[in-house]
């Protein structure tokens, strides 16, 4: 039972670890903020899995799987996506060597990563893909029980993986100079700004088609 509860665990972080907006959002909040403003992008990232999590679990997944929603969820996210990377890319200058942070609330960050993820159409589409078939396998092989055990493991999968990256961007801080900072900033914003046009490409496509 040890070995199946570590596996879940490895496929969180399997689920985490992939570059995407989260990833990229982290990066920037760590250099420019530290290690907890990074860490809170991730947590609000966790919390909007949960709801997704939640919603595949109550088979309710349906109700946001209409075109009109994820038509409002791409555009939506581009925003989001566009404006989070447009203010890395302006705030990068700011940078300075010295050891004094930006101080941002951890709240907005907070709500930064938590919008980011639950805006994200491909983030209903990987819970419904992911947790839907192992959601299948284990309710046919064990009870409720083992269920909430197994997907807790999932979460601290994931939680693992946002305190590495936490650690790992605040760290850059340290051991780069601040051109390389701002460098990578700007990469972190570029990156953000990237996935945004996508989201708006695809949104505008599924606009197009409900017209």
């Amino acid at each position: 039972m040890l070995s199946i509860f570590f596996s879940y665990v490895l496929l969180g972080l399997s689920l985490a670890i992939p570059i995407g907006p989260i990833n990229a959002a982290q990066l920037d909040k760590g250099i420019k903020g530290g290690f907890f403003p990074a860490w809170f992008v991730g947590l609000g990232a966790i919390v909007a899995d949960g709801i997704y999590m939640l919603i595949v679990y109550f088979g309710i997944f349906h109700m946001i799987d209409t075109p009109f929603v994820k038509t409002f969820l791409w555009l939506f996210g581009c925003f989001v996506l566009v404006y989070t990377g447009l203010e890395s890319i302006i705030s990068a200058k700011k940078i300075e060597l010295s050891k004094q942070r930006n101080t941002e609330s951890l709240s907005k960050s907070f709500f930064s990563g938590f919008m980011m993820s639950i805006t994200n159409p491909l983030t209903i589409l990987f819970w419904l893909g992911i947790y839907g078939s192992v959601l299948a396998k284990t309710a046919s092989s064990f009870g409720t029980k083992e269920l909430i055990l197994y997907s807790g493991a999932i979460f601290l999968g994931l939680l693992a993986w946002d305190f590495t990256m936490a650690i790992v961007s605040s760290s850059f801080r340290t051991f780069l100079k601040s051109r390389a900072l701002q460098l990578l900033s700007v990469v972190s914003g570029l990156s953000l700004i990237g996935f945004g046009i996508y989201f708006g490409v695809e949104g505008l496509k599924l606009l197009i088609g409900l017209t």
